[in-house]
């Protein structure tokens, strides 16, 4: 039985960015982690990581507004701010945004400031980390992170530590042939973090991943002995299970409302016969059944015929 895939959220690009900058949203702490452990920049000491408004602009006219901003604050005031850009495409107008985002955040903090830039492809981290020149002297120099700066976690201690980087590792390295001790440190990762976010990465990894590494995925989570040693893992496989379930009595409904149909030898037109096979609500069916068993033409189910 196949579990879960037909319940997953269908993730546009769109929504994908939104993911990733949820991820920050969720856990400030994740600029610091990110910066320190993949891109091994010195981060100041600091006690507290949290959001700061995004809104980055300077004079009326013209708005810029950051995907994030995080500041890393320590008792004698902000030790560093991020600024987080989710970059899925090359886009030359961001190049010009980045440097006042910076000068911006700045003049606003009197702290010391980054650019953090987050890629699904290499081709786009390698765009991103290009030093942009505003002139003699003047240099802004991103930090990308990419494929080749997410680290493969398999370690379940990191995922633990860090359950967002473990995501993104599943999300870019899931293709390896062998994916079954990053996929293990991904359900390590989620049964860490809140259902909410469990299942909002969730999607995120299976709209991402091509389909043979989805069915390696989907195979790994639902085996029996897999799924008892995450939380997370025995979730996903019991409500796909009861949902599965469900699909299958509705199935049996609405066969069993085609035969009460055809018994009383009332013409079914493909486009009802279809409707009535796909249906998936128990208390339509029922309804349907009902009528079905004083009809004389197709008609008499109302609610069918008028859809």
């Amino acid at each position: 039985m196949v579990i879960g895939t037909a319940t997953l959220l269908a993730v546009p690009p769109s929504h994908v960015h939104e993911i990733l900058i949820e991820m920050f949203r969720g856990r400030p702490q994740l600029a610091a982690d990110l910066l320190t452990d993949s891109l091994h920049m010195m981060v100041p000491p600091f006690e507290e990581a949290q959001l700061s408004p995004a809104d980055l602009t300077a004079v009326a006219p013209t708005e810029y507004r950051a995907d994030a901003v995080v500041t890393l604050d320590a008792r004698s005031g902000t030790a560093l701010a991020v600024v987080i850009e989710v970059q899925l495409k090359v886009d030359a107008r961001k190049r010009l945004s980045w440097p006042v985002y910076l000068t911006t955040l700045h003049a606003r903090l009197h702290s010391p400031v980054v650019v953090l830039v987050l890629c699904r492809s290499r081709q786009v981290a390698d765009w991103s980390a290009v030093p942009i020149r505003m002139g003699p002297g003047s240099v802004v120099t991103p930090m990308a992170l990419g494929p080749d700066q997410i680290p493969v976690v398999t370690d379940l201690h990191t995922a633990r530590r860090i359950p967002e980087l473990a995501v993104l590792s599943a999300m870019v390295h899931g293709t390896v042939p062998d994916p079954t001790p990053i996929f293990e440190a991904l359900l390590t990762a989620l049964d860490v973090i809140d259902e909410y976010h469990a299942d909002l990465y969730t999607d995120l990894v299976f709209s991402v991943l091509p389909d043979t590494a989805k069915d390696f995925l989907e195979e790994f989570m639902t085996a029996t002995s897999h799924r008892y040693h995450s939380e997370f893992a025995r979730r996903y496989f019991d409500q796909g299970e009861a949902q599965g379930e469900a699909r299958g009595k509705a199935q049996g409904e609405a066969t069993s409302l085609l035969a009460i149909l055809e018994a009383r030898g009332i013409e079914i037109p493909d486009e009802m016969r279809s409707r009535i096979a796909e249906c998936t609500d128990p208390v339509q069916l029922g309804t349907w059944i009902r009528r079905a068993a004083t009809a004389d033409k197709i008609q008499d189910l109302d609610e069918l015929a008028d859809g």
